[in-house]
């Protein structure tokens, strides 16, 4: 069968609290988020792979604490104006800091929180004694941070990671088509994301339901088994 050209828009994630699958790889993270008064020095280091849900957690977090999110790129407008007292600030893929000066910014930033009773997180894909990290100051202050760890999904949550990705791109799928898809493909975020990208892709070029036939083909084109 010839293919179509497809035009499908991005898929939207739902990133409610609601919307966040719980099981034990996520549950001691889901729980360091939710406690998050308690977190020591008031700042916490969330870490797990690509696609693990650090970027949900965070704006769990923000809509629980009023916390505002910001890239590494942003920290320049930050310093700029005065912080609220107790403000609660996020910063995301914090272990790509490639530069001193933004090591600086960073390390001001925290401790303007910390003189302001503000709270801190960072997301990462590493734990920050891994970073590389050019200033001894901010590397000794960051790992003196709680730490919450995002691990790779069991079973159950494969599965269910499986069925939100298929509704973030508005696709109704039966179950026993994604209890065979989970148990056919690696057991990571990434390769989740990935498959449910590409069934999306081609079903909408060739104009097919999403049936277990078809998602047999896609995984003998991607490597994995099929039938």
């Amino acid at each position: 069968m010839a293919e179509q050209l497809a035009f499908s828009l991005p898929a939207k994630a739902a990133l409610g609290r609601s919307d966040f699958l719980v099981a034990p790889p996520n549950a001691d993270a889901v729980r360091g988020i939710e406690g998050w008064q308690a977190w020591p020095g008031r700042k916490l280091v969330l870490t797990g792979p690509a696609g693990s849900g650090k970027t949900h957690l965070a704006h769990v977090w923000a809509a629980e604490s009023g916390a505002t999110i910001l890239a590494t790129d942003a920290l320049a407008g930050v310093l700029g104006r005065p912080l609220a007292p107790e403000a609660r600030i996020a910063i995301e893929d914090a272990d790509r800091i490639d530069d001193p000066e933004t090591e600086l910014r960073l390390l001001g930033l925290h401790n303007l929180l910390q003189e302001s009773g503000g709270w801190l997180l960072l997301t990462a894909r590493r734990a920050p004694a891994q970073w590389r990290l050019s200033l001894p100051d901010l590397a000794s202050r960051l790992q003196a941070a709680g730490l919450a760890r995002l691990n790779e999904p069991d079973d159950t949550l494969l599965s269910g990671l499986l069925l939100k990705f298929f509704d973030d791109r508005q696709l109704a799928v039966d179950p026993a088509v994604v209890a065979y898809l989970a148990s056919r493909i690696e057991r990571s975020f990434a390769a989740a994301q990935a498959i449910v990208a590409r069934i999306d892709q081609k079903a909408l070029a060739q104009k097919r339901a999403i049936t277990r036939p078809f998602v047999a083909e896609i995984l003998g084109e991607t490597g994995n088994p099929g039938d």
